[in-house]
């Protein structure tokens, strides 16, 4: 279940970004579909705590192709796409590995796993996919605040996942300990 939830997160991330045009936060721009890739790093951990590292690594090939065939079916252009694909494959393979290696609490491993791989993937596809580099979307002197602006949702969406684990975990201790 967690799997499938994961693979149908970034294909309504994908959907969603097509769909609806980029969403004008204070100075930042902000794909609609930032708010549910920020939801996928914490639903990768999730199958990485479930299933493990080696399963995980099939999920993230998994939702590679998903991803950059639904982007391509949605008529995203070719750098759009490309982007996507590299940000994806950089950012995940970012998070699996920081979450696995971080010795802390699951929240702390989820927050700063994710963050990192959000950072990442933010910066990675506002460069090769929006700016003048890519599909040329975002001129240069907007790209930092393009980058900023997933950002900001991607590690608001961490963060909320983290504490969202956190109270679970210590509620289910809770019940344990009874």
């Amino acid at each position: 279940m967690r799997i499938l939830l994961y693979l149908l997160a970034i294909i309504a991330a994908n959907i969603i970004t097509a769909a609806f045009p980029p969403l004008q936060l204070w100075l930042f721009l902000v794909p609609t579909g930032s708010f549910l890739i920020g939801a996928t790093f914490v639903l990768r951990d999730l199958v990485q705590m479930r299933y493990g590292k080696k399963t995980t690594y099939l999920a993230i090939g998994t939702a590679l192709v998903i991803s950059a065939c639904s982007s391509y079916l949605l008529g995203d252009p070719l750098a759009i796409t490309f982007a996507s694909a590299v940000s994806f494959i950089v950012s995940e393979t970012t998070d699996t590995e920081i979450y696995s290696r971080l010795q802390r609490s699951l929240g702390t491993r989820v927050f700063w796993s994710g963050a990192i791989g959000g950072s990442l993937d933010s910066i990675v596809f506002v460069i090769l996919g929006l700016s003048p580099l890519g599909a040329g979307f975002v001129p240069w002197e907007a790209v930092p605040l393009a980058i900023v602006g997933q950002l900001i949702v991607k590690i608001l969406m961490q963060g909320l996942g983290a504490v969202v684990l956190s109270q679970t975990a210590a509620v289910r201790l809770q019940e344990n300990a009874k």
